[in-house]
């Protein structure tokens, strides 16, 4: 990474800065902030940079991961304050999602980057699903599950969030909504856990990466791109208040649609790319 030429980082710089913008109006404008526009954002970003194929997709997930871990500390305290969080959740899912997250680490120092992009297309469009056609009132139960069965839905969580590289937010707020958690206590609670699963994923993706360090770009740890960390995160921060503003413009059920036709965009963008 040393003697790298001024100009391939300036170039590198100027991608993710114009990845930083675009993100942080999307996550404004939807509500969001997670790896479902960053993941997307980067990987055009890193198309144009010419990153390799094989490793793009990975590099995309563990960045967006990184990227991720101060916007979960912050939204977890922030609910914390409030004592909205179910802190035995957060304790029951912390091991669980740790080894998904591992696992998912794992598959991207051995796998190909079609797992990846074919694990995005199906959890994207299981959400999307979700958005369009979801019930508040669909149950599965009237209480929490037992442990064996908690753990479970811990694991399924980290692996999802290490092969798609978001929090997990989607997939454990549909988890405990499906059990009447309300909202507001699945929110904090889906805060709460993706702290040790983007930090947890954010270090296994360094790792996974490292034997592929000769196709990163300049400034890149593993399947992370520090650049894109330094540069992205302040950037879609101060964007966001521009997508913020567009979004009260706009009634919900819209803006859910709106997500929902991003989400299915992305998923067709990367199930074309398997072909």
């Amino acid at each position: 990474m040393l003697g790298v030429p001024v100009s391939e980082l300036a170039w590198l710089a100027a991608m993710i800065i114009v990845g930083g913008m675009v993100t942080g109006v999307l996550a404004g404008l939807f509500g969001i902030g997670g790896g479902g526009i960053i993941v997307p954002v980067l990987y055009e970003v890193f198309r144009v940079l010419a990153v390799p194929e094989d490793v793009r997709m990975q590099l995309c997930i563990g960045t967006s991961l990184a990227i991720i871990v101060p916007t979960a500390i912050r939204s977890y305290r922030a609910h914390s304050a409030h004592g909205a969080a179910l802190s035995t959740v957060v304790r029951q899912w912390m091991l669980p999602s740790i080894v998904g997250v591992g696992v998912g680490a794992l598959t991207a120092a051995l796998a190909p980057a079609s797992v990846f992009k074919l694990a995005f297309v199906v959890i994207a469009t299981f959400v999307a699903v979700k958005v369009f056609v979801g019930h508040d009132k669909w149950r599965l139960g009237k209480t929490l599950p037992g442990r064996l069965a908690m753990s479970a839905y811990g694991f399924v969580v980290g692996l999802c969030s290490s092969l798609m590289g978001v929090s997990g937010g989607s997939v454990s707020n549909m988890v405990l909504s499906l059990y009447g958690v309300p909202i507001h206590n699945a929110v904090a609670t889906s805060a709460g856990a993706g702290v040790p699963i983007t930090i947890a994923g954010a270090l296994g993706y360094m790792l996974a990466g490292w034997p592929y360090q000769s196709q990163m770009p300049p400034l890149s740890i593993g399947f992370v791109s520090i650049i894109g960390i330094a540069l992205m995160a302040p950037v879609s921060s101060f964007m966001a208040g521009y997508g913020v503003r567009l979004a009260h413009r706009l009634p919900r059920r819209k803006l859910e649609i709106a997500f929902g036709v991003f989400l299915l965009l992305v998923a067709a963008r990367f199930l074309v790319s398997l072909f």
